[in-house]
């Protein structure tokens, strides 16, 4: 029987983890993690999933859709509206790439203040 893993830890690259850690904050409501600094910031969730956000010198933003620098990964959060959620992350900061490979009803693709990819989906 193969071991059982639960994922513990999701961290992105960033050039600057306390303004990116701010901005999935804001988003989500999760709880600042106590120690997070300008190098390193995170945030818990109540069931121990922790978002790590990490300063990387020289970073280059993932271009979406293109693959000149690749995603990487991108991260899907479920929302109850999409045109509210959008609106509210836009004004946080996030940006609206031009592609949408999804239908506009069923999930939108964003891009967070440091260029990462995600997902909004109607939950």
């Amino acid at each position: 029987m193969a071991p059982q893993m639960k994922l513990a830890a999701i961290t992105l690259d960033c050039p600057d983890p306390l303004a990116l850690a701010a901005f999935y904050q804001q988003a989500t409501g999760l709880e600042v993690h106590p120690d997070t600094d300008a190098d390193f910031a995170g945030l818990n969730r109540e069931d121990g999933l922790f978002i790590g956000f990490q300063r990387v010198d020289d970073y280059r933003a993932p271009v979406w859709p293109g693959q000149s620098v690749p995603q990487q990964l991108h991260l899907c959060f479920d929302v109850a509206d999409l045109d509210e959620a959008e609106a509210r992350l836009l004004e946080l900061g996030a940006g609206k790439p031009d592609h949408q490979p999804h239908e506009a009803a069923r999930a939108r693709v964003l891009t967070d203040p440091a260029g990462h990819p995600f997902c909004i989906c109607r939950g």
